[in-house]
């Protein structure tokens, strides 16, 4: 098993030995970016943009700040128009949820998220609880761009926004619509871009945190109220980072423990991978203003833990029981709901009749764990159709797959390679088979093993097994690591049809192994 802490031996004093919680960072290596973080008791949660992937808006919790387990998605369905469908031929991919805000309010017992899309207005998501249901409760019309919810002393709520030209909104004492919006702050050319904001009270006086991507972070104060003025500090510009290889920490937000420490979780650019959490604490100056602790002048590798570890693992095996789906899983686009069944496994009829991974509905995501690590998922493809292709995919940009394809008689392995898109997302290849094996049986193990360290030339590996214990490899892929896309690599489990519906195949399990093992 993994745990991302450990235990030092600081110290022998008074005969006594003295133990020490530590923790690395980052803290989860999962592609959560855009992250929102606050405490509610003696609970911390965790909300995270995840573009064209459904149900939006992921939520996870902890008790310690390190060790996370997602709950839910505050968005259950991205109702933002048919393209999020599929639906003629249209795709949303690198739309959907940006950078948004969740909190919880007290006084009505309510938890609130806030998101804008596509420019167009922002959306309200409200739940009597973080794990839902959620439903949408309103939508405001100005687009508060990378939101950030304060619930000020006296239950007013506001919200901060914006880029470069950067704005507070009051909003109504249900929170549903807008009183009123003024501009705060118009960010000089000597700084740049300023996005990504996070709004805070401490001591009376309020804060917006914001980002300069992808190197910076300031923070603007005010001690005039909500609607400034305000003045601005850097907190940090172009620092090292905690991953090797890493981009500058920035972004995220600002946390308190129980006991009144603060934190700053912000995220690192690590693609192939994406963009992962990082945890740094905070100190506050004289000047009112936030400080970071640095490590050899840069953001460290590992601190002191804040609280009391509770070890959990992101590894393990799912073997869909039950009757849905955990948390952890994301459909590229909506899924056809009718399509797809879990009970002691996940059944996946063919929803798309089509030639194309990226246009095939019900292709079921599941982050990576870093930095290494493999996906295996066991199918069983009795009752697949004639032209059907199932299997589990690399998904990005650029990507490729192991599965099984039928023509007519013929069943086979294969890898499939060579699928790309546009500057624009849309396809710009489907690919072709680079290699294939012949099969007797109806089942197969399909492995992926991904290197998803920072940079250039890291590979994917694909393995497949009739028996469960010896696997063959088939091929290999060379991860994109540009940005431009956004999200980081995944594992996609899919089934598509390129002649007609009707077929299916179910997914007896998916297993996560651990990080950093070797590859045999």
């Amino acid at each position: 098993m993994y745990f991302n802490f450990k235990v030092l031996l600081t110290s022998l004093m008074a005969g006594m030995p003295a133990f020490a919680a530590t923790f690395s960072n980052p803290v989860l290596w999962e592609d959560l970016a855009d992250l929102d973080i606050f405490r509610v008791g003696d609970t911390y949660y965790y909300s995270a943009s995840n573009m064209h992937y459904s149900p939006g808006a992921p939520i996870l919790s902890s008790t310690d700040l390190v060790n996370w387990k997602y709950i839910g998605h505050s968005v259950p369905t991205l109702s933002f128009g048919s393209k999020y469908d599929m639906s003629g031929g249209a795709t949303a991919y690198v739309k959907g949820i940006y950078a948004s805000t969740m909190r919880y309010r007290a006084s009505n017992k309510t938890w609130y998220w806030y998101g804008c899309i596509e420019y167009g207005g922002t959306y309200v998501f409200t739940s009597s609880s973080p794990t839902g249901p959620w439903k949408q409760a309103a939508k405001i019309s100005t687009c508060y761009y990378d939101a950030g919810l304060l619930i000020d002393d006296n239950d007013t709520m506001y919200i901060a926004y914006g880029n470069t030209q950067l704005s507070v909104a009051q909003l109504s004492a249900d929170g549903l619509s807008q009183v009123k919006t003024q501009v705060v702050y118009n960010t000089p050319s000597s700084i740049g871009v300023l996005e990504g904001s996070r709004m805070y009270k401490k001591d009376g006086a309020y804060y917006i945190f914001v980002t300069k991507p992808a190197n910076g972070q300031y923070v603007l104060r005010s001690t005039s109220g909500p609607f400034g003025p305000y003045t601005v500090k850097q907190l940090l510009l172009n620092l090292g980072s905690p991953i090797p290889s890493g981009g500058v920490p920035h972004q995220g937000g600002l946390v308190q423990t129980a006991a009144g420490s603060w934190y700053y979780m912000a995220f690192v650019d690590s693609y192939p991978g994406g963009r992962v959490p990082v945890l740094a604490p905070i100190s506050w100056g004289s000047d009112g203003y936030p400080a970071l602790q640095l490590v050899n002048g840069a953001w460290g590798t590992s601190y002191t833990a804040p609280l009391t570890l509770s070890p959990t693992s992101h590894t393990g095996t799912d073997s869909f029981s039950g009757s849905s789906l955990g948390p952890e899983w994301e459909w590229n686009h909506n899924p056809d709901t009718s399509k797809f069944s879990v009970n002691n496994g996940l059944t996946l009829q063919t929803a798309t009749v089509t030639s194309d991974l990226y246009h095939a509905r019900n292709t079921l995501s599941h982050r990576i764990l870093g930095p290494t690590s493999s996906g295996t998922i066991v199918l069983d493809f009795a009752s697949m159709a004639d032209g059907d292709r199932a299997g589990l995919a690399m998904l990005r940009d650029t990507s490729a797959w192991i599965g099984i394809r039928k023509d007519g008689s013929s069943i086979k392995i294969s890898m499939w390679s060579g699928l790309t898109m546009t500057s624009t997302w849309a396809t710009a290849s489907t690919g072709s088979e680079s290699a294939s094996a012949t099969i007797s049986s109806t089942r197969v193990w399909l492995r992926i093993y991904a290197d998803i360290h920072v940079g250039s030339g890291k590979q994917a590996q694909f393995f497949y097994s009739t028996d469960g214990q010896k696997f063959t490899k088939i091929g290999a892929l060379t991860l994109n690591n540009a940005w431009n896309f956004f999200p980081g690599y995944r594992y996609a489990i899919f089934n598509f049809a390129t002649k007609a519906l009707g077929g299916s195949v179910k997914i007896g399990s998916f297993t996560v192994d651990s990080p950093g093992r070797t590859l045999t």
